[in-house]
């Protein structure tokens, strides 16, 4: 489990779940009570999204979506997060986007037959790329074959890193952004649900990313202490001092 602090307010706790995982009652009961938001990414690695689509996987789906109603409080739901990226078995180049959007579909209407009204859908997708090699992995497309439709995402989560010194909000979000307002038929609440940056380049970057997320209209950040191996925990007077400034200064989200 990760744990993550978020400049929205209540604070944000998340962790990943793997597919056939339960929820975890106790986890979300102690980041209430402490004042957060549970927040979950639930991850069908190596599972087929066809057969999620096609019903094969509903006990799961149907156990899980009643742990979370008996929870009672708001939780924000995210499942198979950065499919526009091509490193997880669901995501581009593993597993076609429209099987993609019937297993999304069909999960949210798993819960909703449950019963289930106090989830908020978190669709997650990676920032775009074209490919020259500056960002990991190659080529990072457009989300837009992957968009399920407004009636099935609450929240859009936006995941991007400051991997380079010179990289800054506008251009390492900005686009991405833009695609997702164009998608949805109404503004959509839109969360940096995963960022951070090398510790020497943290407090010019923090500044920047909510300076960024004011100028957006966004509901905040989700800072991701460890980057596989890269540890970019806030460990500085400065850096910490700098995330406590944008803290203070983003607006609440919507309830």
């Amino acid at each position: 489990a990760f744990t993550k602090t978020t400049g929205v307010s209540p604070r944000v706790v998340s962790y990943y779940s793997g597919w056939s995982e339960p929820f975890q009652a106790g986890f979300a009961a102690d980041a209430v009570r402490h004042g957060a938001l549970p927040l979950v990414q639930v991850d069908p690695t190596n599972v087929s999204l066809a057969a999620i689509a096609a019903g094969q996987y509903d006990d799961y789906l149907r156990s899980y979506a009643d742990a979370v109603r008996s929870f009672g409080h708001k939780i924000v739901l995210g499942f198979g997060h950065e499919m526009n990226g091509n490193w997880y078995s669901w995501g581009y180049k593993h597993t076609p986007a429209a099987v993609f959007v019937a297993a999304w579909r069909h999960v949210v209407d798993v819960f909703r037959q449950q019963g289930v009204h106090n989830v908020i859908w978190m669709w997650t997708v990676n920032v775009i790329h074209p490919g020259s090699g500056e960002i990991r992995n190659g080529e990072i497309p457009s989300p837009a074959r992957w968009w399920p439709g407004s009636s099935y995402v609450t929240w859009v989560g936006i995941d991007g890193y400051y991997y380079k010194p010179s990289w800054t909000f506008a251009p390492l979000f900005g686009p991405t952004i833009k695609i997702v307002h164009a998608l949805s038929r109404m503004p959509i609440p839109i969360l940096i649900s995963e960022t951070g940056a090398p510790a020497a380049d943290q407090p010019a970057k923090i500044a920047d990313l909510f300076a960024g997320i004011r100028a957006y209209g966004l509901l905040g950040l989700v800072w991701f202490d460890v980057n596989g191996t890269e540890d970019w925990d806030l460990s500085t007077p400065a850096a910490i001092a700098a995330f406590r400034r944008g803290a203070d200064a983003v607006s609440d989200p919507p309830p």
